[in-house]
């Protein structure tokens, strides 16, 4: 198959000079990142890299980073990409879980990362040396659809992140429908939000390349101040932005300080979780051009269905729209069998973007993908726990039927948070729940017991950051003599969550951190 290194390689050709990337170190032409990728493409050949290796790449955003990707893909293997940001225990067990066979990084960051992946790492700092042994494995064969293309880590049932097989072929339709349905070309230049070790950065890397158009990449943390924003977005002439979440566009809607922060972006193409709270508070006027609203899991190829809200939009419905080209939704009861318009059922997805499954979990493999009983033979569906109805304007989304929630974008299981709080020493019982605050924003607040007198709010916290990500924080430390239980014996999140806001006992230092800071 044809894929989309190939389309950046012809680019390269046909228009050498034109920017493919703008980082803080400079501007790369297509020339040069398309030299960049072949280079690395035949180090990778070298070091055996095919269909079904599996490269995690630890780099700091910028070329280095979408060289190594690319290379990767054009070889018919698989990436892992990893926030470098993140714990190294935990950076350590996706590599595990994602059975990653070599690894592409920094020297710097090989030193202080120490990642369990067999061999000598590809060190991206170093000049690629061009000898025989280079050559040797000859060019790439065609890339077999079906091969594996990336691995992403989305929280579970279990609490732990399971890795998601997604194939070239899922990956590639996506990329391309996602170019043609929002009409990118060679005047695209969109800014790479997402970071790294999401899927969502895929979107913001290819989708732009594919078109021929600019990525715009420059440091995380100034993205998340309105005023730098603003100022990149003017800087750069963004025009694009494909993977904001509501709440950073609450963020940004907050923050106003006599400037339009989107003035010149002429589509925003938003996604992670639920866009009616952002709505309902008539953020659409915020946004002076196209407004779409994505929905779709990790599982799936990052999303997929897509809605274009109107200037005037109804803020008491939550449309996520209607599926893209290869996708298959279904609502279905559960029994999987179709339920009536309008009524709510469970969202499952097929086509071609339904990954393979969990790596090395066959057992949650099976209870999440399964036949597709109103497919062809072979057919399958991804059961993805949300519940949707069905109108004329699409699908209508209304909740989860588990205990999986979206913050800030991104899908987190309170089991994860709770395993981590249960490896502090002083914590004998942890159950994390998830309110919604007033301003419609979920959060985490964690409930525990144990002998915590003298283990203030900023010990757990300096615990948990070791160990999880910034999303993953609560916002509250709740401490009790006990933790309530249902005549089941299971943990009683339902009186939990009534307890309200006030701590049962509070902490020596607590001090509630402002809304939506999550640290």
């Amino acid at each position: 198959m044809r894929t989309v290194v190939d389309d950046i390689l012809a680019h390269a050709e046909r228009d050498p000079g034109r920017t493919a990337l703008t980082t803080p170190d400079g501007d790369t032409s297509y020339a040069e990142l398309a030299a960049r990728v072949t280079a690395l493409s035949r180090t990778l050949a070298a070091r055996g890299a095919g269909p079904e290796t599996v490269c995690a790449v630890a780099a700091e955003r910028g070329t280095d980073a979408v060289a190594a990707m690319a290379a990767v893909l054009g070889r018919g293997a698989a990436f892992l990409s990893l926030d470098t940001g993140q714990p190294r225990e935990r950076l350590a067990s996706f590599v595990r879980s994602g059975r990653a066979g070599l690894l592409l990084t920094t020297s710097a960051l090989a030193a202080r990362l120490d990642l369990p992946v067999p061999g000598p790492p590809v060190l991206l700092d170093r000049p690629v040396r061009q000898d025989p042994a280079d050559r040797r494995p000859g060019p790439p064969a065609p890339v077999d659809p079906r091969s594996l293309a990336y691995v992403s880590h989305t929280s579970g049932s279990t609490g732990e992140p399971s890795a998601v097989l997604i194939e070239h072929r899922g990956l590639d339709a996506y990329l391309r429908d996602a170019a043609a349905v929002f009409g990118l070309g060679p005047a695209t230049v969109a800014l790479q939000i997402a970071p790294l070790g999401y899927d969502a950065s895929i979107r913001d890397t290819f989708v732009p390349l594919l078109a021929g158009g600019r990525v715009v990449i420059v440091d995380r943390g100034a993205l998340l101040r309105p005023e730098e924003f603003t100022a990149t977005v003017r800087r750069y002439g963004v025009n694009t932005l494909l993977s904001v979440t509501p709440s950073f566009l609450s963020h940004l809607a907050g923050a106003r300080t006599g400037r339009d922060p989107l003035a010149g972006v002429t589509l925003v193409a938003s996604s992670g979780e639920s866009l009616r709270p952002f709505l309902t508070a008539g953020g659409r006027s915020l946004v002076p051009g196209a407004l779409v609203n994505q929905y779709g899991p990790t599982e799936c190829t990052m999303t997929t269905t897509r809605h274009s809200v109107p200037a005037d939009p109804d803020p008491a419905a939550d449309v996520v729209g209607r599926p893209g080209a290869g996708a298959v939704v279904r609502l279905l009861d559960a029994d999987l069998a179709p339920v009536p318009d309008g009524t709510p059922g469970e969202v499952c997805i097929g086509g071609v973007g339904v990954g393979r499954g969990y790596s090395g979990r066959p057992a949650r493999t099976a209870e999440c993908f399964v036949p597709d009983p109103l497919g062809p033979p072979g057919a399958r569906l991804y059961r993805t726990g949300d519940l949707a109805r069905q109108s004329s304007e699409g699908l209508h989304y209304a909740g989860r039927r588990d205990r999986q929630v979206k913050i800030r974008g991104y899908r987190v299981d309170p089991a994860e948070v709770e395993g981590a709080l249960l490896a502090h020493p002083a914590v004998t019982g942890a159950v994390v729940t998830s309110p919604t605050d007033a301003d419609g924003r979920v959060h985490l607040v964690a409930h525990l017991t144990g002998d915590l007198s003298g283990t203030p709010d900023a010990a757990l916290r300096g615990h948990l950051v070791r160990l999880l990500p910034p999303h993953l924080m609560p916002r509250r430390f709740v401490r009790l003599d006990e933790l309530p239980t249902t005549r089941g014996g299971k943990a009683d999140r339902r009186t939990l969550a009534a307890l309200g806001p006030a701590p049962a006992r509070p902490a020596p230092d607590a001090v509630r951190p402002p809304l939506g800071t999550g640290r």
